[in-house]
């Protein structure tokens, strides 16, 4: 028996686009042999897949799921919005959402891990999907959120069903009140984050480079003003503030009632929970987010395919 090297399996992924375990599972079949592996994947309709995936997949589906003090995201692309509408898709990423929330978010134990109900792993049935879908499609992301006590709340926004849809948020609140009140506020946040699309969750948290950029072009911007340095200083402090209300979550003004801010909304509810409450962590996918779409000119293709 051939001795099957991690060179090996990734020569055969290269040459067929074909996923990892499935070139394993070919090498081993055909004791090493490169050619006679090619082969094998072409005969289990798994050069389908490969043929498939070199073309841009930016569509597709968020899943979420959530189970008290933890919760997960994934993000599965498909190449167009169609299939994310098919209810084989559905179910495939919603069972993978669930799988993300056992596995921690561990991307490679993922799609390791077997899929219920098949004798194939993960991966394997994302390979079959764009087989029989005729799509190409990857499994691009996942992570999840968790506090040792309280809820991670959720929301999908234009959800096509529970826990699907193009944008999906995470809420970690920790806290020892009331679970139910504390999922409430958690969702309600989790909306907000998804219509005020916060970069950072508190000021300690921003990046300091993104800070000293944004310094930088204030600074420049109020010494057009002509004003003494004094008052340019304090013209830029000013804008920092507002810079920090557009992209701090504690910092935005809460959306549900125009007017709080977030983090006045969380003291608030402490008091009412009786007990108190920390925004941990937040985190929030949006399908296809800096996915370069390739656009294609339709008539030049149309013309293409006439000329045989």
């Amino acid at each position: 028996m051939a001795e099957i090297t991690a060179s090996l399996v990734k020569q055969l992924r290269d040459k067929t686009g074909a996923g990892m375990m499935d070139c394993k599972k070919a090498l081993n079949e055909t004791d090493g042999d490169l050619e006679a592996a090619v082969d094998w994947l072409r005969k289990k309709g798994l050069s389908q897949a490969a043929k498939k995936s070199g073309r841009t997949a930016a569509e597709g589906l968020v899943g979420v799921a959530t189970a008290g003090a933890t919760g997960a995201l994934v993000e599965i692309n498909a190449e167009t919005d169609f299939v994310s509408r098919n209810e084989n898709f559905q179910e495939f990423v919603e069972t993978v959402a669930g799988i993300a929330l056992e596995k921690g978010g561990d991307a490679d134990a993922i799609l390791k891990a077997p899929y219920p109900g098949t004798e194939r792993t993960v991966e394997e049935e994302l390979t079959n999907k764009i087989a029989t879908i005729g799509e190409n499609m990857s499994f691009r992301r996942t992570l999840t959120l968790q506090v040792p006590q309280g809820v991670v709340a959720s929301y999908v926004h234009s959800a096509l069903k529970p826990g699907l849809g193009k944008i999906g948020v995470l809420v970690a609140l920790e806290s020892s009140g009331d679970a139910e009140a504390l999922a409430t506020l958690g969702r309600n946040i989790a909306m907000h984050i998804a219509a005020a699309k916060p970069e950072f969750l508190g000021v300690d948290d921003v990046d300091p480079a993104s800070l000293d950029r944004e310094r930088d072009v204030l600074t420049e911007q109020a010494r057009a003003s002509g004003k003494p340095d004094n008052i340019i200083e304090k013209m830029v402090e000013g804008r920092i503030r507002k810079y920090y209300e557009e992209v701090v979550l504690t910092e935005q003004v809460y959306m549900i009632d125009g007017e709080s801010k977030v983090s006045k909304v969380i003291e608030q509810a402490a008091k009412e929970l009786g007990a108190p409450v920390t925004l941990k962590a937040f985190a929030c996918y949006r399908l296809g987010e800096g996915i370069e779409k390739k656009e294609d000119d339709f008539a030049a293709e149309v013309a293409a395919a006439m000329k045989g």
